[in-house]
């Protein structure tokens, strides 16, 4: 009797699970990333000369402390009063009328030390406002 020899097959390799696999594990890690962190990153930015730059506004940051204390570009204002207030805007602006003032309040500050802010930059002549805000996050904006 002859027997015949049965031809041994090569196993395939099925891919399409793994790719299925390594495709999730993809999704997972896009999902769960966070960049946050950009903030953190020390980095210069090239710089380009093709047109002249617009000169930036004078900025002048108005900070309210929960207790109600201010400070104007970092500077401790002696009092609370909105005169006081007033006086060290003007100052701090230099006469410029385009200054921006930034208002950067604690979260737990009265409304009234905020309003106060808002009265002393009109008394100043000061009409450009803005208020600082954090993201949930924790990042500035």
């Amino acid at each position: 009797m002859r027997f015949s020899r049965r031809r041994m097959e090569e196993p395939e390799i099925n891919l399409i699970p793994f790719i299925d696999v390594l495709l999730v594990v993809l999704i997972f890690l896009m999902l769960t990333t966070t960049y946050s962190r950009f903030t953190e990153l020390q980095i210069s930015l090239p710089a380009a000369e093709a047109e002249k730059l617009r000169e930036r506004p004078a900025e002048v940051i108005v900070s309210v402390s929960s207790d109600g204390r201010y400070a104007v570009n970092r500077k401790a204002v002696d009092g609370r009063s909105v005169e006081l207030l007033s006086a060290e805007l003007a100052a701090a602006a230099a006469g410029r009328a385009d200054t921006v003032v930034i208002i950067s309040a604690d979260a737990m500050a009265a409304h009234q030390t905020v309003v106060n802010v808002l009265d002393a930059a009109r008394r100043a002549g000061l009409s450009r406002l803005t208020f600082a805000a954090q993201a949930a996050n924790g990042t500035a904006r």
